[in-house]
């Protein structure tokens, strides 16, 4: 009697998504320790930026309320933490098993398709940024720089940038072709960082076009969105910011699959 093989059937999209963070769990598990410079760099930032300047300003006004200057700094602090760590992860780690390591390639002969590779990765990446946001906001409850109820939001507001950047940082990384193109990611990572209302709000570049520049990137809509929540100040500019996001990490998605449709199917 020939013996007929069965032919795995695919996974369900969560299953898939499951398998893919448990695998990069497994790997990153000897290496906590990469994990820490991501969350560090906005600590330190917090402590010599906004303690440090801040022992020089008495009080800082946002929407009309007077707040300490620490407290205007750290829920930017939180949103670059959900950065970083989504960046970090979607761009540099993505590039080494596509390009190097060819793990995509080894994935595709499994049941897994491109759809769950891409949603695989951005979930992990998502998680990282998590990860930092979540310590960051244990540190500011710690220091003080909670002062509402709202600011239990400020968690699953990171989780959104972490998945809108996770998203379009590995859409972006399927075009790059060699290490000296990641001097491009750093290229635009320091203008977001310093230039989205992180240090001083956006009402110092006046009236005009620049302001309108900053306030359409998407880390300043990150920055918007943990400072209202966190200092209880919520306008219509955080409703704003929650669509910007998401379509932002949707559009993201779509655009990795059909990237990694075109590399690694063709």
């Amino acid at each position: 009697m020939a013996l007929i093989q069965e032919i795995p059937a695919p996974l369900t999209p969560a299953a898939a998504t499951k398998v893919l963070v448990l695998r990069n769990y497994v790997v990153y598990k000897g290496a906590w320790k990469l994990f820490i410079t991501g969350f560090l760099e906005p600590v330190f930032y917090l402590f010599s930026i906004g303690i440090g300047v801040g022992q020089l300003i008495d009080t800082f006004e946002f929407h009309g309320e007077a707040i300490p200057y620490a407290e205007f700094v750290a829920p930017a602090m939180l949103a670059t933490s959900a950065f970083n760590g989504a960046l970090l992860d979607s761009t540099y780690n993505v590039f080494f098993k596509m390009k190097y390591e060819k793990l995509y390639d080894q994935m595709l002969a499994t049941p897994l398709s491109t759809g769950d590779i891409a949603r695989g990765e951005i979930t992990w990446g998502l998680m990282r940024g998590s990860v930092y946001s979540a310590a960051f906001l244990v540190v500011m409850a710690l220091m003080g720089l909670t002062q509402s109820w709202w600011a239990v939001l400020a968690l699953p507001a990171a989780v959104l940038i972490a998945f809108a950047f996770s998203a379009v940082c590995m859409a972006v990384t399927t075009w790059m072709t060699s290490w000296q193109d990641f001097d491009k990611i750093t290229l635009a990572q320091m203008p977001l960082f310093l230039f989205s209302a992180t240090f001083f709000p956006v009402e110092a570049f006046g009236d005009g076009v620049l302001r309108w520049v900053v306030e359409a990137t998407p880390l300043y809509r990150g920055v918007v969105l943990c400072r209202e929540l966190t200092t209880g100040v919520i306008t219509w500019e955080s409703a704003v910011s929650v669509v910007y996001l998401v379509v932002m990490g949707i559009i993201g998605l779509l655009v990795v699959r059909r990237r990694l449709d075109k590399l690694l199917l063709t």
